[in-house]
């Protein structure tokens, strides 16, 4: 399959009064079509921050795309003008935003805001985008689509809110879907739902999907690939079998270590010590460093670059990967 998506070395920076957040500092990865690549780290990671760059939807004048390229189906999107990318969004990329509660405009009623999408994107008349909406109501599990359809974005839990932006995301058939937190505020049953719709949609169209989330389980579930970050940057990179099978980095390995065990019932779960740096004042060096139990001198002041370890496996650590080679 081609690429769908492709990111070089993408820096986002946002300048502040306080100095500049380097929030996405140098990211690569691509997606291809029919795969899906989670990216998955701790909140404050810039993972949200990568997806909006795809979009172009940095909020500013603060934050900016400062350096590195993004192609999407081949088109450059740096290039692009906003009338293009208007274009862009929603028929050729859609995104699933992580918070449903601010994501849909509290005046219009939801059935209006997907059938506006459907509208702008195909040229369908109001008749058949309305049933294209209630259609889409129906598979992402919100019941009686027709009565809700002329409800407005208070009148429903946060829950329903998460499945409307889930529908609008997912109505146009994107050659790219971008899922941040997806399942947020969605109970078990409806979650394993709408990850089988995801599935089902990417089966069809042969979508790429690029999965933000912080649930490895999902990550297992759904991915082809995972990419671990920190610090604005990628950690680890690789197949998702491979990963969890034999991850490299110490910050991957924390990860993991977190997750809740089905033994050692009133054991304490793991945690990471200490927290994400600010982006606005990254550690020199490894920027986990001032985390890290494997931690040495060079760490502090060298930045490791992210080499290769096995076929398709990269990783950027010192200590396990000091020269491209598996320790």
């Amino acid at each position: 399959m081609e690429e769908v998506l492709r990111i070089d070395d993408l820096k986002t920076y946002f300048f502040t009064d306080e100095g500049i957040a380097r929030a996405v500092d140098g990211v690569s990865l691509s997606v291809e079509g029919g795969k899906t690549l989670g990216l998955v780290g701790e909140s404050g990671c810039g993972k949200s921050v990568t997806a909006l760059s795809v979009l172009r939807l940095v909020p500013g004048p603060q934050g900016r795309i400062t350096g590195g390229t993004i192609r999407l189906a081949g088109r450059e999107i740096n290039r692009c003008s906003e009338i293009e990318m208007r274009a862009i969004r929603g028929r050729l990329a859609s995104m699933i935003f992580q918070e449903p509660m601010t994501s849909l405009n509290p005046v219009f009623t939801i059935g209006s805001q997907i059938m506006e999408a459907v509208r702008v994107h195909t040229g369908m008349g109001r008749r058949e985008a309305r049933e294209v909406a209630v259609d889409y109501l129906a598979k992402v599990g919100i019941p009686a689509g027709r009565q809700r359809m002329s409800e407005y974005p208070h009148q429903l839990s946060g829950g329903m809110k998460q499945r409307v932006m889930i529908a609008m995301a997912l109505c146009l058939k994107p050659e790219l879907l971008i899922a941040d937190e997806p399942t947020t505020a969605l109970d078990v049953t409806i979650q394993a739902g709408i990850l089988r719709l995801i599935n089902d949609m990417q089966d069809e169209t042969g979508a790429a999907v690029l999965l933000i989330t912080h649930d490895l389980g999902i990550v297992a579930e759904m991915a082809d690939e995972v990419a671990v970050m920190y610090g604005g940057r990628i950690a680890e990179h690789g197949p998702c079998a491979l990963i969890f099978a034999s991850f490299v980095h110490p910050y991957t390995e924390g990860l993991f270590k977190s997750l809740p065990g089905r033994t050692g019932r009133g054991v304490k779960l793991y945690t990471i010590p200490g927290i994400v740096p600010s982006a606005l004042a990254f550690p020199p060096g490894c920027r986990f460093h001032t985390r890290c139990p494997l931690v040495t001198d060079r760490c502090r002041v060298e930045d490791p670059p992210l080499v290769e370890v096995a076929a398709g496996h990269r990783a950027a650590c010192w200590v396990r990967a000091p020269e491209g080679g598996a320790p």
